[in-house]
C-alpha cells in the first residue's frame, strides 16, 4: 500500500509537479541564492552584515522597490548576484501574480457559471430562475427585512448558462444542476441552509408543479428542518405539495383571480393591498409570536403601544381568526397578526 502512495506521489508531485509548487521552489531557490551570493561577495568589506540584512536586499531587489538601503559594491555582487536576481526574479515574480490572478479568474468563472459548492450556513436557498425580473422583487423584498436581508442567497437551477450581472452585484451566488439531485443540493449546502424558495420555472405550464413537488421531496429527505416556501401554478397541486413536506405554499393562479374580482368590487383595493403586501413602502402585515398569554384585548394593548394594530389571531397555518371577540384567549406559542409600520420580535 505504501509502495502505492509513493508511486502517485512520485508520479503526480515530483515528475510534475504543479505550478504554484514550481514557482514556490523556484522563489525560494533565488532567495537562498541572492542571499548567500551576497553575504559571499560584501562580508568582506563589511563586515557588519548579517543574513537578514542579505536577505531583505534579496526580496527588495526581487520585487524591483529598490530601497537602496543595501547594495553590492564589489563587482561580483552586482555582476553574479544582482543582475541576475532582477532579471530572473521579475520574470519570476511576474509569472507568480499570472498564476495567482489566474486562479481568481477561474474560481469567479466557476462561479457565475454555477460549478462551485457552498458552504453557507442558516442562508436561502432560491430554486429556479423564473426570469430576472421575478427574481429581483423577490430577493429586493426579501433585503428590506432584516430577518432574512443579510443572509447569503444561493440560486439553484438546471438550466441557466450563466449568473446574470445584476444578481451578481447583489452578491447573490450560483449552482447550476438538477435540482432533485442529492449532488446539486449537497453543493448549495441544503444541509444548513434555513430557508429555501421553490419558484414556478415556467407560470404558463401547470406541468411545473411537478417539477417543484420533486424538489420538496428531494430537500425533505436530506434536510427537514429547512423552511421552505413552494409556489405553484394549479390549485390542485397544493394538497400534494403539501403531503410531501411543503411548509408553505404559494398559489399565485388563485392570488389573481382574488385581486381581479376585488378591484371590480371594490375599486383602489388593488393599491391598498399592494402596499399591505410589500416591505418597502408603508404598514405591512406581521405574525408576531405570542410572549405572554392573555384575551385578544390585551394583545390589542401591547400591539398599540408599540404602534401596531392586531387584527387576528393566528394558531397555526390552517387555524386563525381575523377580527376576534376581545374576550378570545391567545394562548403562549400562537402569533397576533397585525398591521404595522416595521417587525416586532414579541408581543
Amino acid at each position: 500500500m505504501f509502495q502505492v502512495l509513493f508511486q502517485l506521489f512520485n508520479k503526480k508531485t515530483l515528475r510534475n509537479p504543479p505550478a504554484f509548487l514550481r514557482v514556490s521552489a523556484l522563489m525560494i531557490a533565488l532567495l537562498l541564492y541572492g542571499t548567500t551570493g551576497f553575504l559571499y561577495f560584501e562580508l568582506p568589506n563589511n563586515p557588519d552584515l548579517t543574513w537578514w540584512d542579505a536577505l531583505w536586499y534579496t526580496i527588495v531587489t526581487l520585487t524591483t522597490v529598490g530601497y537602496g538601503d543595501f547594495f553590492p559594491k564589489s563587482p561580483g555582487g552586482r555582476f553574479f548576484v544582482g543582475g541576475p536576481i532582477m532579471v530572473f526574479g521579475i520574470g519570476l515574480l511576474g509569472y507568480a501574480l499570472s498564476l495567482i490572478a489566474s486562479v481568481l479568474v477561474t474560481s469567479k468563472t466557476k462561479e457565475i457559471k454555477g460549478m462551485s459548492a457552498f458552504k453557507f450556513k442558516d442562508h436561502l436557498v432560491l430554486f429556479n430562475f423564473a426570469g430576472l425580473a421575478k427574481v429581483e422583487r423577490v430577493l429586493a423584498e426579501l433585503a428590506l427585512d432584516p430577518a432574512v436581508g443579510n443572509v447569503p442567497v444561493v440560486l439553484v437551477d438546471e438550466d441557466l448558462e450563466e449568473l446574470p450581472l445584476e444578481l451578481q452585484k447583489k452578491g447573490v451566488h450560483y449552482v447550476r444542476g438538477n435540482p432533485t439531485r442529492d449532488n446539486t443540493l449537497l453543493r448549495a449546502g441544503i444541509d444548513t441552509a434555513h430557508h429555501a424558495v421553490i419558484m414556478t420555472r415556467d407560470a404558463t405550464n401547470p406541468a411545473s408543479d411537478n417539477l417543484n413537488l420533486a424538489i420538496v421531496l428531494a430537500i425533505e429527505g436530506r434536510a427537514k428542518k429547512v423552511n421552505t416556501v413552494v409556489e405553484c401554478i394549479d390549485p390542485g397541486s397544493e394538497e400534494l405539495l403539501r403531503k410531501a413536506g411543503s411548509d408553505k405554499i404559494v398559489c399565485s393562479s388563485r392570488f389573481d383571480a382574488y385581486f381581479i374580482s376585488q378591484e371590480l368590487l371594490n375599486p383602489g383595493i388593488q393599491e391598498i393591498l399592494g402596499e399591505l403586501l410589500t416591505v418597502a413602502v408603508g404598514q405591512q402585515f406581521y405574525l408576531v409570536p405570542v410572549n405572554q398569554a392573555g384575551t385578544f384585548a390585551d394583545m390589542a394593548q401591547r400591539a398599540l403601544q408599540q404602534g401596531h394594530l392586531a387584527l387576528g389571531i393566528h394558531y397555526n397555518a390552517k387555524n386563525f381568526k381575523l377580527n376576534p371577540a376581545l374576550s378570545e384567549n391567545v394562548p403562549v406559542g400562537a402569533a397576533v397578526i397585525t398591521i404595522g409600520p416595521q417587525r416586532l420580535e414579541r408581543i
